[in-house]
């Protein structure tokens, strides 16, 4: 095998090596609501959650401009207090925002013992109106069990003055926590950067968030946390949400808006020299994935020998392992499927000295 054997540790001061990069970015040539479901959801479907539907008259309410201090094109998220609500589904808030889903690449979903490195711009307006309840710019959100914790979310709140907060939501019993807050008008008519890292664990889970001012380079947020619960045992996987998302209870203290949001990118990240196989086909793969009641595990093996063959769920527990005697080289091994139910899976193999992985989706 050519790759160590992972470490499950999240080091916030070790350099990392790039697995995946997903980078969206506005183009100018319409189209746009396609042009994002082609990057987050390349094989079909729709990530993009609009209020078109009540307010058909305005049309897309994500949209593409010129930016002059980028110099590149942006993205304009708008919102109106009226008729926009939330994708005439719920009435009391309103919801434009983008995201990944069950149906996105693997590297765009975080499971236990993975880290993602999210990166991306935003502008608010001057004279930015915030909800006294919530208007959530950004979240982090799990997908199965209970889908409302852990979250993390970078959320605007009325005040005196208005404040930028970085929010944790543990568990429903702990409720919020707020991790750090910061004026708002630092963020109003200023193109930041945001650096986000997420290592998802049960316990031990870590977290780190830098946002820069772009015309200054100054950290005007930032915070850190190497041992904080990140996913629950009932979960699948987490996911990052963009947007606009906020209440209305008090409809009076908000406006019309435009948010603007820049390069966005998603980067599976590992301690150094270490490299999932997921995006690496030379080492490992299964074919096919998604797969049935079956799928051939070919991988690569640098001398013959006996090797350990698992398969594991999400949250760690063992569900087949065996031995195996194979040759130097490429090796193809059947994997019989039937005993699975429909979900994700991690399947490893191991020589004793390195271990690879890779997802695995069963469908039946």
């Amino acid at each position: 095998m050519m790759i160590r054997k992972f470490l499950l540790l999240f080091l916030l001061t070790s350099s990392y090596s790039l697995n995946s990069q997903i980078l969206l970015e506005a183009k100018g040539q319409g189209n746009t609501y396609e042009l994002i479901n082609s990057v987050f959801a390349p094989n079909g479907g729709d990530v993009v959650e609009t209020p078109d539907c009540a307010h058909p008259a305005f049309g897309r309410h994500i949209r593409e401009s010129w930016d002059n201090v980028l110099n590149k094109y942006v993205f304009e998220f708008h919102m109106h207090v009226t008729p926009d609500n939330d994708r005439c589904i719920n009435f009391d808030r309103q919801r434009l925002e983008i995201k990944t889903y069950d149906a996105s690449p693997a590297s765009m979903k975080v499971v236990p013992g993975e880290t993602v490195e999210y990166k991306w711009k935003f502008k608010l307006p001057e004279g930015y109106k915030v909800s006294s309840s919530f208007t959530h710019l950004h979240q982090i959100k799990p997908v199965g069990g209970d889908e409302s914790t852990p979250t993390f979310a970078l959320t605007a709140r009325k005040g005196n003055p208005n404040k930028l907060e970085l929010s944790y939501y543990p568990t429903t019993a702990i409720g919020l926590q707020k991790l750090a807050s910061v004026n708002l008008s630092l963020f109003e008519g200023q193109w930041v950067e945001v650096t986000e890292r997420f290592r998802a664990e049960v316990t031990g889970g870590s977290y780190f968030i830098e946002i820069k001012n772009i015309a200054t380079g100054t950290v005007i947020m930032s915070y850190q946390n190497t041992n904080i619960s990140t996913f629950r045992s009932d979960n699948q996987f987490h996911r990052p949400k963009w947007g606009i998302y906020r209440s209305l209870n008090s409809p009076q203290d908000l406006r019309d808006e435009i948010v603007y949001f820049a390069d966005f990118s998603i980067q599976e990240l590992d301690v150094t020299g270490i490299k999932t196989v997921s995006e690496n086909k030379s080492f490992f793969e299964l074919i096919p994935n998604p797969a049935g009641t079956s799928t051939i595990m070919r991988f690569k093996a640098e001398k013959e020998g006996f090797n350990s063959i698992q398969i594991t769920g999400l949250c760690g527990r063992q569900l087949l392992r065996k031995s195996v005697f194979v040759a130097q080289g490429w090796n193809q091994i059947l994997l019989d499927l039937h005993q699975f139910e429909t979900g994700t899976y991690l399947v490893s193999v191991d020589d004793g000295k390195s271990l690879v992985t890779e997802k695995l989706r069963v469908l039946l």
